[in-house]
């Protein structure tokens, strides 16, 4: 009975296993047509297969490696100006004395956007000083605020942080990256509609050949 009763289970899982064989080995060889010698392959077909494995290697080595050169140039060249800003501009601790010449239109409290007002602070050696200078939308009179001059002693945006540094360099990269693999991808689309007219010419082609022996009448 065991005997009996084992013959028929393992038979089937033999059956089984053997379709399931042939059946990743047919899918196989239909995935990978173009790249063997056979009597459907076509020229184009071969170009095709280089297209789709060059598109491949660029969308997925090319554009990212673009991405990063150009995001790590773009940290570079931000950093050293950054550098030269700070090297150039002086940030001074003063005290807000009255309230911002232009009214703020950003909500209360919003401290991103700069206005002018007027500003006080002590310099060693010249006593006090009195300028205009950019302050925070949020700064009232009274307040402690830094402010940046340049050489000539006008009032200046402060020179951009490592994080400020960063996100154009990334942004940069991302763009690189964005630009390399669209003008990748709409090249693909215009060699993929150049390697069809060429496929359907070679088909004419070999139909001119062909097809007479499978028009002609049988006696």
């Amino acid at each position: 009975m065991s005997g009996a009763g084992g013959g028929p289970g393992i038979r089937p899982r033999r059956l089984g296993g053997a379709c399931g064989g042939e059946e990743v080995d047919m899918r196989t060889r239909v995935r990978g047509w173009r790249w063997r010698r056979n009597p459907l392959r076509r020229r184009a077909d071969v170009v095709e297969a280089w297209t789709v494995l060059l598109v491949t290697v660029l969308l997925c080595v090319a554009a990212p490696l673009v991405g990063v050169f150009a995001g790590l140039h773009a940290h570079d060249e931000a950093r050293a100006l950054a550098a030269a800003q700070r090297a150039e501009r002086r940030e001074v601790r003063a005290v807000v004395v009255g309230d911002p010449a232009e009214r703020p239109s950003a909500p209360q409290g919003d401290r991103r956007q700069a206005y002018r007002a007027q500003v006080r602070w002590t310099e060693p050696g010249k006593g006090v000083r009195t300028a205009w200078a950019q302050v925070p939308a949020g700064a009232r009179a009274g307040e402690p605020v830094s402010v940046w001059f340049d050489s000539r002693g006008r009032s200046v945006a402060p020179p951009p942080g490592d994080v400020a540094v960063w996100q154009h360099a990334v942004t940069v990269g991302l763009c690189a990256a964005g630009g390399t693999a669209t003008a990748v991808y709409l090249g693909r689309v215009i060699q993929r509609r150049i390697a069809l007219r060429h496929r359907l010419a070679e088909w004419e082609r070999e139909w001119e050949r062909t097809g007479p022996r499978w028009t002609q009448p049988r006696m």
